[in-house]
């Protein structure tokens, strides 16, 4: 206590005082200099060598034996035109099947000249997150036009697909959530799961019993639940009963999310996706995702749905509060193929037949196409990553781009080439493709007669 005449402390408080001065000195921190002096456990050297990260060490074995066998990597390659039904890598022009290009709307003169037109409006950037540096009309054209698409009250745009479904699943679920996907989804939705902290479960591919049957199980002991499916799985080729699945999410009290980032532009007569295919109302699927950079011939995600949730994610998901607003002359070229998309259906008519005819010379070749069903994707399955990778090699000396999937991205019984097929191929240009794969994969060796080659080689 203090002296009320002098305001001094008294004798008992100065004591305790001084103790609790000496206390926190006999333990204070060291100075920063003391710190820099004072030796240090010494640790590992690979807690700063990057290369014991997992798996680098995969991935230096995998490209040390393409190399020893002479196989080239196909990825990274540099494409030097428009990349298109064709395409120009090497000075060498390739039949292309490796492209989201679906209509054919990249380089499309609307769709360039709108981006030209915003570039001398507004240049190249917003600069900043749109919380901070605003709106551009051409955000708000292109998210009106996507709400209408599904007759949803609202839609957001951002930079990324893969960041919109991180951001927004991680967002909107929490630990004492349930959320349920197919085992064929696409990485950002697992991730975004993984963030939210939500328990996960997945369904077998497009079992619609399995999926009743989960959430007759697991569905009463969380707080919400959210199904997410993808409108057309990019592996694939195939997509879920729709109409199954919203009678499901609604008798189980879900949320359900569909990612139609392949299916828009592709599925249903005028191309609005897997609801026009189905013919279910839009208004039934809580949330849409999609992705501008394939039918829309841009870069970045987007979320339809009511206005409560559009309203929630523009303030609270940090893949839109803390990135950057899309870029104006994307935001406008996606918009201006969106129109294209709705005035020109024939497009979208032409793409069904080509998707059609690759599936049907696939089968008549004896290739396994799996659950495909002939719109735009269709993979040929190999069985074997290294068989996958050799046939690439060999269509691509032919002529023919196509890129491998290849074991861990799926597993390896099923190693395959993914067709992406476009409204601009011609019929000359799918059947040769296929004639060109069929022949190649008849005259493959298997990995394990590969490896015996290989060892041979070396004891000679």
């Amino acid at each position: 206590m203090t002296d009320r005449k002098s305001g001094r402390l008294s004798e008992g408080d100065r004591n305790a005082l001084f103790a609790h001065v000496a206390r926190r000195r006999a333990g204070a921190v060291p100075s920063a200099a003391a710190r820099r002096e004072a030796p240090l456990p010494k640790l590992p050297g690979e807690a700063t060598d990057f290369t014991t990260l997992p798996g680098f060490k995969e991935i230096r074995t995998q490209q040390s034996f393409a190399a020893v066998i002479g196989l080239e990597s196909p990825f990274f390659r540099v494409h030097e035109k428009r990349a298109g039904a064709e395409t120009l890598i090497g000075n060498r022009t390739y039949t292309n099947f490796s492209s989201y290009d679906y209509l054919g709307l990249n380089g499309h003169p609307e769709v360039s000249a709108a981006a030209q037109a915003a570039i001398e409006r507004y240049g190249t950037s917003t600069s900043a997150s749109r919380l901070v540096a605003g709106e551009r009309p051409a955000h708000r054209d292109l998210e009106r036009g996507l709400a209408e698409l599904y007759s949803a009250e609202d839609c957001v745009v951002m930079v990324s697909g893969h960041a919109t479904n991180v951001g927004v699943i991680g967002q909107i679920l929490g630990p004492k959530d349930l959320i349920v996907y197919g085992e064929l989804i696409h990485n950002s939705v697992v991730v975004g799961a993984q963030l939210s902290g939500a328990t996960r479960r997945s369904f077998p591919h497009n079992d619609l019993d399995a999926l009743d049957g989960l959430l007759a199980a697991q569905r009463r002991q969380h707080a919400r639940t959210l199904i997410v499916v993808e409108g057309l799985y990019s592996m694939d080729g195939d997509w879920p009963d729709l109409a199954r699945v919203i009678e499901i999410k609604q008798r189980h009290g879900a949320w359900l999310m569909v990612d139609d980032a392949h299916g828009l532009g592709v599925l249903g007569r005028r191309g609005h996706g897997i609801h026009e295919e189905t013919g279910v109302d839009p208004r039934d699927v809580d949330i849409w995702m999609g992705t501008l950079s394939k039918t829309l011939a841009g870069a970045g995600g987007y979320l339809a749905g009511s206005a409560a949730l559009i309203e929630y994610v523009k303030v609270s998901v940090g893949a839109f509060v803390y990135s950057v607003g899309l870029s104006p002359p994307v935001a406008a070229a996606s918009f201006a193929a969106l129109q294209v998309m709705l005035r020109e259906p024939d497009r979208v008519a032409r793409l069904r037949e080509n998707g059609e005819t690759f599936l049907e010379s696939a089968k008549r070749h004896g290739l396994d196409t799996g659950t495909s069903r002939g719109r735009a994707i269709s993979p040929v399955i190999v069985a074997e990553s290294l068989k996958a990778a050799m046939l690439s090699a060999k269509l691509a000396e032919r002529g023919v781009n196509v890129m491998p999937i290849l074991h861990p991205a799926v597993p390896e019984r099923l190693a395959r080439l993914r067709f992406f097929i476009t409204a601009d191929h011609t019929r000359e240009q799918i059947e040769e493709a296929v004639a060109a794969t069929a022949e190649e994969a008849g005259g493959l060796s298997s990995t394990a007669d590969v490896l015996r080659s290989f060892a041979q080689s070396l004891n000679q």
